[in-house]
């Protein structure tokens, strides 16, 4: 399998603004961000996939994850997966 995140966000939105020929248009904007991060794992030669979609990420929900997704996938002692996963912060236990 392999695995990786992805955060989804909302970005301000451009609009048009009419003001009287030859004035600098003046518009207040509240830039704010709303994210979400989503996880994917995929089979590489089925093409089966398991997603998560969460709110933030962290050490610990991507532990729970896991757990998640061996459970799913009845991993154990016997049966056995293998991830491949980059180098983010959340990636590497301490």
């Amino acid at each position: 399998m392999v695995e990786d995140e992805h955060r989804l966000g909302l970005q301000p939105i451009l609009r048009r603004v009419w003001t009287p020929k030859g004035e600098q248009p003046l518009a207040k904007v509240k830039i704010q961000y709303e994210w979400v991060w989503l996880y994917g794992f995929v089979h590489p030669e089925s093409g089966e996939s398991y997603w998560w979609i969460l709110p933030y990420t962290n050490t610990e929900l991507f532990n729970r994850v896991l757990a998640d997704f061996a459970r799913e996938f009845q991993l154990n002692r016997n049966k056995r997966g293998l991830l491949v996963l980059d180098q983010a912060g959340w990636h590497i236990a301490h």
